[in-house]
């Protein structure tokens, strides 16, 4: 396999010296910790389940103190105006940066000022060339960014998205929207932030509508398109995914592939045949696509037009399964998707979470996600509506919906239906601050169960925007050998209200003792990053067993940051991205 190798010149810090006077040399990891993409590797789990000094009694006792942090990273001025910096992007963690044998902890980050850079994450006394925890390892500015009126309070813009790295080529992709050339995905050499040659690959309407697999559809101009969701790369390094929203529902949603080794577009996908400058079938979920084993994609949309219900090749409001070359290969749309429509609730705020494989049941193959409007859902991968022309007609009957419905039935209908988990349910309230989830499931194995673990905002009343206990539920995964899997409630988070919380993560040893991470920004959806009054995020951390508060950060400790972020935990460590990179562990 090949590894990155950091070179010395990129480093600073080590001049011209040797690098055996530099270098004091680490093993690499028995279990090491590569999160290279949104919520960690490959599986996209938000899992680290070999967390042996974060447990739920030290946690308890002893709090969690700033242990290390960047610098504030680049600030912009841009037409007189200056810009802190802000990280949507979620921080990437990498254990296994190898140089002349030994192995170098290094953290990525991304800023809404248009920066990329590699921070020092080794603690152990073989920092390479002295570098301390903290120091920035290269930095690279990617683009002139642009404010965008429609994020935040007119925000630069940036990068938003979670980047992607291939670790076997060395390679960091980041997506970008530049003043004068728009969206561009740059391919960085991971070892010292230059860009690769024949990057960065350009995206506008002129390059994505032709390859389009669900047309004719328009690309709209960058300044209206949002590309939020975390950046996917194919199993076999070779396909980038690039999901794209709006920001205030200005288009369609999009899907762009990249053909890596020739930099160039190679596949598009549209939620909808869609021209207009309206909402469409958004795919704007700040954790990107889902891609399985075998390379197929797995995305949930925004909602589609009211009273657009059964028009052809309109995907709003649906979990859509596509092929590598971005080919349709099935769909599952919820009964209520008329109410979802019209009232601007999306699924695409919680992207698919594929389980793994639920052996002896008869529905093995499970995916699950949530929405705007507190349910989550849990869907059979095997069973999906085969691809076709348009969605399935609306319907008021719960009971029929094609999800793995739990047995018993729902208060809110009477009858089977969805679980709703963060309520009250409303077929009316669930855009901008009414909305009660945004966040992306994370899912462990604690105690020989399978759960999943969502973060939501329950609110006080069906017309009401204030967020009132609980934030954090606990699902089990109910999966027997004869009938469908499903999921049921096993605990809420009932002392903590969150204003608008990112995804959970959770940690665990092999005791199976746990802790679930959230990071709540603490102000509301509509509130500006650019006013002194919006406060800094807040971290939780949660016992997974019962989701009693073991600890949270006091407010102000840690400066604002960009929406929807997800704690990253690694060796002792949770770290969060807000204009710097912050590293907390046990005093």
């Amino acid at each position: 396999m090949r590894r990155l190798m950091l070179g010395i010149a990129a480093l600073g810090g080590c001049g011209s010296e040797p690098a055996s006077q530099c270098d004091r040399g680490c093993a690499p990891e028995a279990q090491p910790v590569n999160s290279t993409g949104y919520h960690g590797d490959a599986r996209r789990l938000g899992w680290n389940d070999h967390e042996v000094e974060l447990v739920p009694s030290a946690i308890s006792e002893r709090g969690l103190t700033i242990r290390w942090q960047s610098p504030v990273l680049d600030a912009e001025t841009i037409d007189g105006v200056t810009y802190p910096p802000h990280l949507y992007a979620v921080p990437l963690w990498v254990d296994e940066l190898e140089r002349d044998g030994s192995s170098a902890r290094t953290i990525f980050a991304a800023t809404s000022n248009g920066w990329v850079y590699a921070i020092e994450a080794d603690e152990r006394g073989c920092s390479r060339c002295g570098a301390a925890p903290g120091d920035v390892l290269w930095a690279t500015r990617l683009v002139d960014a642009v404010p965008v009126g429609g994020l935040d309070g007119g925000m630069p813009l940036g990068v938003l998205s979670t980047p992607a790295l291939d670790l076997e080529a060395g390679r960091l992709y980041v997506a970008a929207l530049d003043r004068a050339r728009g969206w561009l995905v740059f391919a960085l050499d991971a070892s010292d932030g230059s860009v690769v040659t024949d990057w960065p690959v350009a995206l506008d309407d002129s390059v994505v509508s032709p390859l389009n697999l669900n047309g004719p559809a328009t690309l709209q101009p960058a300044e209206l398109v949002s590309q939020r969701g975390a950046l996917g790369l194919s199993p076999d390094g070779d396909r980038l995914y690039v999901p794209f929203g709006t920001y205030r529902g200005d288009g369609v949603g999009w899907l762009v592939a990249i053909d890596i080794p020739t930099a160039t577009p190679s596949a598009a996908f549209s939620s909808a045949p869609w021209t207009e400058q309206s909402s469409n079938g958004g795919i704007w979920g700040a954790g990107g696509p889902t891609i399985d084993d075998d390379g197929n994609l797995w995305i949930t949309t925004g909602n589609a037009p009211a009273a657009s219900a059964m028009a052809a090749g309109t995907w709003g409001n649906s979990l859509l399964h596509l092929d590598p070359a971005l080919r349709l290969l099935g769909t599952y749309t919820p009964f209520n998707y008329c109410w979802l429509d019209f009232s601007n609730m999306d699924l695409a705020s919680s992207t698919p979470l594929l389980l793994p494989t639920l052996p002896g049941s008869p529905t093995p193959n499970t995916v699950a996600f949530g929405g705007k409007q507190g349910n989550v859902y849990l869907v059979d991968r095997d069973a999906l509506t085969p691809a076709g022309v348009a969605r399935p007609a609306c319907s008021d009957a719960a009971q029929a919906d094609r999800s793995l419905l739990p047995p018993d039935d729902q208060p809110q209908f009477g009858t089977r239906g969805p679980l709703n988990v963060f309520g009250p349910y409303s077929e009316l309230f669930g855009q901008l601050d009414y909305a009660k989830m945004r966040s992306r499931l994370a899912y462990a194995e604690l105690r020989g169960q399978r759960w999943l673990f969502a973060a939501g905002a329950t609110k006080a009343s069906e017309d009401s925007e204030q967020s009132i206990p609980p934030a954090v539920a606990k699902l089990r995964v109910v999966a027997g050998s004869e009938a469908p899997a499903y999921l049921e409630i096993d605990a809420f988070a009932d002392a903590v209200a969150f204003v608008n919380p990112g995804s959970p993560s959770v940690s665990s040893n092999a005791d199976g003792a746990g802790v679930v991470w959230v990071l709540d920004e603490n102000a509301p959806r509509t509130a500006s990053l650019l006013d002194p009054a919006t406060p800094g995020p807040i971290l939780y951390a949660f016992d997974a067993d019962t989701l009693a508060l073991l600890w949270r950060s006091e407010a102000g400790a840690l400066a604002r940051g960009g929406k929807y972020g997800t704690p990253l935990v690694a060796h002792g460590r949770v770290v969060v991205g807000t204009d710097r990179i912050v590293a907390l562990g046990l005093p």
